[in-house]
């Protein structure tokens, strides 16, 4: 099953979009990466099969996407409805959020995700607060 995860032909793709991240994806990203989400290690920019999910923790199975203006052109809502579709096909549960929820209320957005990690049962290893 791991051929459809981080395919070798997408590595460019994934670089470029880790290294061209939004403002949101950033602040998200100072608050995912190191364990800091309930101990939980997440992933940016991680692919799945041609698909590229913004953050990704392995352990739960749990996809975060911050849907920014590229969300919100025409075609952009049945692209990521088909997209997200096919992902959930391997057991992948998303949470999505706006730039704005992320820029504007980012505590809320940290407790919706901590509380997701609860639902789908993962351990509480740490609890970090959000400033």
């Amino acid at each position: 099953m791991t051929e459809h995860y981080n395919k070798k032909t997408y590595t460019e793709r994934r670089r470029f979009l880790r290294s061209r991240l939004s403002k949101a994806e950033a602040v998200m990203w100072m608050y995912l990466s190191r364990k800091q989400v309930l101990g939980y290690k997440f992933r940016r920019q991680y692919g799945v099969d041609q698909y590229v999910i913004d953050f990704y923790c392995p352990e739960l199975k749990l996809a975060i996407e911050i849907d920014g203006e590229s969300h919100i052109h025409q075609g952009a809502e049945e692209y990521d409805y088909f997209r997200e579709e096919h992902i959930k096909t391997y057991g992948i549960r998303f949470l999505r959020f706006t730039n704005d929820e992320v820029l504007k209320g980012l505590q809320g957005v940290i407790e919706k995700i901590e509380n997701e990690i609860v639902l789908l049962g993962g351990k509480v290893n740490c609890i970090h607060e959000a400033n």
